[in-house]
């Protein structure tokens, strides 16, 4: 039996667009795919308004302008947010927050390696101090991406303690960039978005916060980002960052997730390999997804 192809945005909209003219159909596969795509319905109502606009000012009947208006729509709206990280202090220091299971250990590791790549010195600091094994995996990620670790002296250390002597080593030996992670989740969220106020309390005494990353699950969606309201509203977020980003099923959520929270994707994870985070390019990721 032939294995069958999974279902993609891209794939999608290549049949809708090799037709020979738009007609009525087009507009309703259309709306269809970009739902199926999780651009939820306020996005894709905005988009197909938009795009009827346009055809209906150029008027054109020619599909392979419609997709050429669908990739500028795109592009356009995903680069209404700047997507520039903010890494120019010395130290430049990064707190990365997110609910447990989105992957946010193995993003750190992994952006690590990004910085590592690019010739950025870099010191991660183990702050997750509630959750068993997370020192251990860190350490792993730590040693893969070529970058120093601070782990707690003992067990149930203050995470607080554990992100200022992180940077302290950092102002000490001049490493220019500190990621610090932090716990998922406490017994309550309050205790959790207190334990966050007060690692960025101690942080700020030596120095500015560069950038509060936010790692969400993209395969997760709408129930994701809900999970992790508590952070957007709570912890200062400067960016995000969209792990499990495989194909484009689901790409449509990251224009959906930046016109939400009005905060702008700064890296995205295509895979489970540790160069597989990048920064964030509307115009390349609009036409990966369009075609």
């Amino acid at each position: 039996m032939a294995e069958r192809t999974p279902w993609s945005l891209s794939g999608a909209l290549r049949g809708m667009f090799a037709k020979k003219t738009i007609d009525a159909d087009t507009w309703d596969d259309l709306e269809d795919a970009l739902l199926q795509a999780d651009f939820g319905p306020t996005v894709t109502d905005a988009v197909i308004a938009d795009l009827r606009a346009k055809v209906a000012r150029y008027n054109t009947t020619d599909p392979t302008d419609l997709q050429r208006m669908l990739r500028e729509s795109i592009e356009e709206r995903l680069s209404a947010l700047d997507s520039t990280l903010t890494l120019s202090e010395r130290p430049a220091v990064v707190l990365v927050v997110g609910v447990n299971g989105v992957g946010k250990t193995t993003t750190i590791g992994k952006f690590a390696k990004f910085l590592h790549t690019y010739g950025r010195s870099v010191v991660i600091g183990a702050a997750d101090t509630f959750r068993a094994g997370a020192v251990e995996q860190l350490s792993t990620w730590a040693e893969r991406a070529g970058a120093q670790i601070v782990k707690p002296q003992m067990t149930g250390q203050d995470p607080a303690s554990v992100a200022f002597q992180t940077v302290e080593k950092a102002r000490n030996e001049g490493i220019e960039i500190v990621l610090i992670d932090t716990a998922g989740r406490l017994q309550t969220k309050g205790g959790l978005m207190d334990e966050l106020t007060k690692i960025r309390r101690v942080v700020e005494k030596q120095g500015p916060i560069a950038e509060v990353l936010l790692v969400l699950d993209a395969t997760t969606g709408q129930n994701g980002l809900a999970q992790a309201e508590a952070f957007i509203e709570h912890a200062g977020v400067t960016g995000l960052v969209l792990t499990k980003l495989d194909g484009s099923a689901r790409g449509g959520f990251v224009l959906a997730v930046q016109e939400k929270t009005g905060i702008p994707i700064k890296l995205v994870g295509q895979g489970e390999g540790i160069n597989d985070l990048t920064g964030f390019t509307p115009h390349v990721f609009a036409q990966k997804l369009v075609g």
